[in-house]
């Protein structure tokens, strides 16, 4: 099959899926929306004030809120940006940006965000629910923001616009924000904001747990190193989410293309470093420059680049706590 002939095919896979998808239009699905998840008043009918009362909030109403002052705006495939148009992640990144919590920018990574929601039944609004289209090919490649009622707010496919849906059955759904009955404080990146809404914030949880690292530490680290990219390479070399060089991924044994085995060894080998140098900030400067050169200074090396990442990890970190 030629270039041309798969996104034909990928095309119609995902139309196949939404042909039951409801015609409401933008303003009265709102509507629906805003009932289900319980906005009233001017926050149900202008969608243009979304900004400012969302920002910060908690609840999942606020997401919803915010994505639909995006109600209407065209499909555009890789679009990041309201003025050109919206992919699906796309959309789902900048609601939670204008909330400000920071995720990935595909809907694979966007998958390994927050924690897992075991059912639709127990979904909350602001929840984001994940599609896999494809069983020759297998993998998320689809994300909309849950409004209640059984439906979301999404950026279906090409030719159409930011609308309300009907959610049918995603595959995975997983929740950002903290639940309706957690501690408001507890609501984004911050502070007081510990891990939640933090990509991989599970990862993190529990790699740290395995190997007696900080969490907040290796989230830090995963900030500072890729912006928490998993497919990012450095000019350098390094790859993935926590920017391992090709020798030392194969020493640990680390897959750089996927996520839970870079956090894994990123854990294990900042335990490791830990131990050998008996500080975080001896640590996190030989991940950046290697353990030799930290051992032949004796201390942090005088490189900016090293002094300010051992700074931006441990300023990152402390956010997260």
């Amino acid at each position: 099959m030629d270039g041309l002939s798969a996104v034909q095919s990928r095309i119609s896979e995902i139309q196949t899926r939404f042909l039951t998808a409801p015609t409401t239009t933008a303003s009265s699905a709102w509507s629906t929306a805003a009932a289900s998840a319980g906005l009233t008043g001017t926050a149900a009918v202008s969608s243009s004030s979304t900004t400012s009362a969302a920002a910060g909030s908690d609840s999942g109403s606020a997401v919803v809120q915010a994505a639909s002052k995006y109600l209407g705006v065209p499909y555009a495939w890789g679009g990041t940006d309201a003025s050109t148009g919206f992919d699906c992640s796309g959309l789902v990144q900048q609601v939670y940006s204008d909330l400000g919590v920071d995720l990935p920018r595909t809907s694979s990574q966007q998958a390994t965000s927050g924690r897992a929601v075991a059912s639709l039944a127990e979904a909350q609004p602001g929840d984001l629910v994940f599609y896999d289209y494809s069983p020759s090919r297998p993998g998320i490649d689809h994300v909309g923001i849950y409004v209640g009622n059984g439906q979301m707010i999404a950026a279906p496919q090409e030719g159409e616009v930011v609308q309300v849906q009907d959610v049918g059955n995603p595959t995975v759904i997983r929740r950002v924000l903290p639940d309706a009955t957690s501690s408001p404080s507890s609501a984004t990146t911050g502070s007081a904001g510990g891990l939640a809404g933090v990509p991989y914030a599970d990862l993190f949880t529990q790699a740290g747990s395995r190997y007696g690292v900080d969490p907040a530490l290796l989230a830090g680290m995963a900030k500072t190193e890729s912006g928490f990219n998993g497919a990012a390479v450095s000019p350098a070399g390094a790859r993935g989410l926590m920017q391992f060089m090709p020798a030392t991924a194969a020493g640990l044994g680390v897959d750089t293309g996927d996520a839970a085995s870079s956090i894994d060894g990123a854990a294990r080998y900042l335990s490791q470093l830990t131990e050998q140098f008996g500080s975080t900030e001896l640590a996190l400067a030989a991940y950046n420059a290697g353990p030799g050169t930290v051992r032949r200074y004796g201390g942090i090396p005088p490189y900016g680049e090293t002094q300010s990442y051992v700074q931006k990890v441990t300023s990152a970190a402390e956010a997260y706590r």
